[in-house]
């Protein structure tokens, strides 16, 4: 799967909260100050490029929704992610971020033991 730039990344988070969208309404969705039309609109075309969304005409106007679900997106990025910096290795991955971020490691066993019950529902 195709990495996304930080802003096209930024608005297929849009698309997927919205499901469905013109580029106003997309536009609508960001905080000031609100990037312009022509910048949005060219970043949507460059996403369905990269075959993340697809749109339907409505009326004059083109009405655009994500084809890539966020979750699809999220997991190849995560993989990505692992190889790319630990060696392709989750426990390498965890591991960092109990060092680095001061992880309680009664936080990280809850975390596992909340995993195994969702595993086994």
């Amino acid at each position: 799967m195709k990495q996304l730039t930080k802003a096209e990344e930024e608005i297929m988070q849009i698309l997927w909260d919205l499901k469905e969208g013109n580029v106003k309404d997309i536009i609508a969705e960001f905080p000031e100050p609100k990037p312009a039309y022509n910048t949005v609109s060219t970043i949507v075309r460059i996403l369905e490029t990269k075959e993340f969304v697809d749109h339907k005409q409505e009326g004059k106007g083109y009405i655009y929704f994500p084809i890539v679900e966020k979750e699809t997106y999220s997991n190849s990025s995560i993989n990505k992610l692992v190889e790319n910096y630990f060696q392709g290795s989750f426990k390498n991955m965890v591991s960092f971020f109990v060092k680095q971020n001061d992880v309680d490691i009664k936080d990280v066993e809850a975390l596992l033991k909340e995993i195994k019950t969702e595993q086994h529902d």
